[in-house]
């Protein structure tokens, strides 16, 4: 992979904008999974500025590794699946490319292969990146429910959350094998979400949405250190433009929590006014806003990252899930909603 930029701080990249993104429209982009469109924003004016098809479910976008092409993967398998090509340059979409159920979609950090998460399957599918035919089909009938993921520093190993399993799995990236499982065991019944690294590269954080926290695995994926209460249904993490705090959104409770990345501790908790269902998201480009889609409740808030007070709730469509703030810095992608590296 790339070169890190700092060896204690795996998002140093993320605050220089690459001359990849220097013609993208500073846009929004937010999958409604009920109603299979995805509706479009002006980052700047926070007014909806469009909505077109996509195929059925539509669950993330995702910037390619590239940074040229943003994808919205649609996972309905009964339908077949589709990635949908958005140009970000002119914010329209492209024919959709057929793939088998893109609940998620990353890329290996030396871009060579995009990993298509096949939740209901129960596989990893490896693709060229570029023409999406296929590489190898991974099958992981030990992870039920795989959805998200995030490499260590070194790029070699990657943690995968298995939602309906109450687990993670870790995959050898070069060999493509899974190495081992991390049983989370803070509730019976957990319900692993979204992971993320710490910037410098010693632990991922895991939301888990049954658990109403945060577990922290250490940077190596060998097993669980502890285990952090952030709130209710904890599910995204979002990783500060200074790498000083993760963002955490606690979707049953309508709030973000804010983990001091120091201290591995929650220091402080915004609750949105009227409550809602905080979601995925990303940060503006500057780190000053967070955008968020409301799952339940048919909008995308818009935080301020200084105090967390709301700027702007944004009616969008029928249950929206993984919005993209675009354009992101950054030098590459690894996928989800936009983990730069």
């Amino acid at each position: 992979m790339p070169a890190p930029q700092s060896p204690t701080d795996v998002y140093a990249a993320d605050r220089t904008m690459s001359p990849a993104v220097a013609d993208a429209k500073p846009l929004v982009y937010v999958p409604n999974t009920k109603d299979n469109t995805v509706t479009v924003i002006d980052q700047a004016t926070m007014a909806v500025t469009g909505t077109f098809p996509v195929g059925p479910e539509p669950q993330h976008v995702v910037p390619s590794y590239d940074l040229k092409t943003l994808y919205v993967a649609s996972d309905l398998v009964s339908a077949g699946g589709s990635l949908t090509p958005i140009d970000p340059t002119t914010g329209t979409p492209g024919a959709r490319i057929k793939v088998a159920d893109p609940y998620n979609l990353y890329f290996t950090p030396d871009g060579g292969s995009a990993i298509v998460v096949a939740e209901e399957l129960k596989r990893l599918d490896f693709y060229d990146p570029h023409t999406f035919v296929l590489q190898q089909s991974v099958p992981v009938p030990e992870c039920a429910g795989v959805d998200h993921m995030d490499f260590t520093a070194d790029g070699r190993t990657a943690l995968f959350s298995c939602e309906f399993a109450s687990k993670m799995i870790v995959l050898d990236v070069a060999s493509r094998t899974v190495v081992r499982s991390i049983a989370l065991t803070q509730v019976p019944n957990g319900k692993p979400q979204d992971v993320k690294l710490s910037p410098d590269g010693q632990t991922f954080y895991v939301a888990d949405m049954n658990a109403n926290g945060v577990y922290l695995i250490d940077g190596q994926a060998e097993g669980v250190q502890t285990f952090v209460p952030t709130g209710s249904m904890a599910h995204g993490l979002y990783v500060s433009r200074d790498s000083s705090r993760l963002f955490v959104t606690n979707r049953g409770e309508g709030s973000v929590s804010v983990i001091d990345l120091a201290t591995r501790q929650v220091s402080t908790k915004w609750q949105i006014p009227g409550g809602g269902s905080p979601d995925m998201g990303n940060l503006s480009a500057d780190g000053s806003q967070f955008w968020i889609s409301g799952r339940y409740d048919g909008v995308v808030y818009v935080l301020s990252t200084d105090d967390g007070h709301l700027i702007k709730k944004i009616k969008v469509g029928n249950g929206p899930h993984g919005l993209t703030v675009w354009p992101q810095p950054g030098r590459y992608s690894l996928g989800h909603t936009g983990i730069m590296r």
